[in-house]
């Protein structure tokens, strides 16, 4: 359509909490839920997420500006997160969860 702005949604994280393991349930500002496993980037055993393998580093895991933040630097996007968590089927809720 002629003259039409598409404009993507920026998601926003808004609550994390533990399930255990490398796993963290993630709530996003639209409603949508769900569990991320963080297993496949920590054994990907980078330099940014080798520090994660500790447990009492990887809980202390926090919220910076709607991303998921870690402190050695390492974060990740809302939207990514969201997007992969919408991809594999594992969001609930939420005007684009699936």
């Amino acid at each position: 359509m002629r003259g039409k702005l598409l404009v993507e949604q920026m998601e926003k994280l808004i609550e994390v909490e533990s399930r255990g393991g490398y796993r963290l349930a993630l709530r996003f500002a639209d409603g949508a839920s769900g569990v991320f496993d963080f297993t496949p980037f920590i054994e990907a055993d980078t330099s940014m997420t080798e520090p994660l393998r500790n447990p009492t580093f990887f809980a202390r895991h926090c919220i910076e500006l709607g991303a998921l933040a870690w402190p050695n630097g390492l974060d990740f996007s809302a939207g990514s997160l969201y997007r992969r968590m919408q991809d594999a089927g594992k969001l609930t809720g939420g005007k684009n969860a699936a």
